[in-house]
């Protein structure tokens, strides 16, 4: 007579291991999931733009910014601890090698709270600016210039005829910290070089010109301020 049964005993042990693959299996795919989720989403906010107030169609009388009488008048407004700007450095770069330095007279008005202590201005980014060719790089007192040519972020720009007529309102990047071929920068070697604008408004990605550090965009944040 036989006591125990001549089936196979389930081996408890053996279960384990194929236990702990199938969790370590789910446990990667919601941690890929996961990231997924976060990669699109900061893909997705370099690419979104918020809306930007107009730009005057003519040029701001109260400015202490000066408008060229025998050229267009370029100005670019600067958050100067965004590296997000970087990219528009560049392309403001590239513009200016296409169609030459004097083709126009070119500001750049960096961002300097009269809130932070002295020299909080004084970035990197600010440097390269000023090592542009043919670039004047003056100080914006608490965003005052910004807002007075309807700017709300850093990389938005302004071309404006010598008659003081909006040509131009926008920023020079596809995207944010993008670099490459782009509507903005494409409009602004158009003009200068005598020739109809690509586009007469496009979207600006850099940072809120606002007091501190840009700490509003993920982007700044995981590559720290310049």
């Amino acid at each position: 007579m036989r006591c125990l049964s001549s089936k196979p005993k389930p081996d408890a042990h053996g279960r384990r291991p194929v236990m702990g693959a199938l969790l370590a299996l789910l446990a990667a795919t919601l941690w890929l999931g996961g990231v997924a989720a976060g990669l699109g989403g900061l893909a997705g906010y370099a690419t979104t733009a918020e809306p930007a107030p107009p730009a005057p169609g003519r040029w701001p009388l109260e400015t202490r910014l000066e408008l060229d009488p025998a050229r267009p008048t370029l100005v670019l407004f600067l958050h100067p601890r965004c590296p997000c700007s970087a990219a528009t450095l560049t392309e403001l770069n590239r513009v200016l090698a296409r169609v030459g330095p004097s083709a126009a007279r070119v500001t750049v008005a960096v961002y300097a709270p009269t809130t932070e202590p002295a020299g909080w201005d004084r970035t990197p980014l600010r440097g390269r600016a000023a090592g542009l060719p043919g670039v004047c790089v003056v100080d914006d007192a608490d965003g005052q210039e910004a807002r007075r040519f309807g700017a709300a972020r850093s990389g938005h720009a302004v071309l404006y005829g010598p008659e003081g007529r909006l040509r131009f309102s926008g920023g020079l990047t596809a995207s944010r910290g993008h670099e490459g071929d782009n509507a903005g920068a494409d409009t602004v070697a158009a003009v200068l070089a005598g020739r109809p604008p690509v586009a007469e408004r496009t979207p600006t990605f850099g940072c809120e010109i606002v007091a501190g550090v840009a700490a509003g965009c993920p982007l700044c944040a995981s590559e720290g301020s310049p």
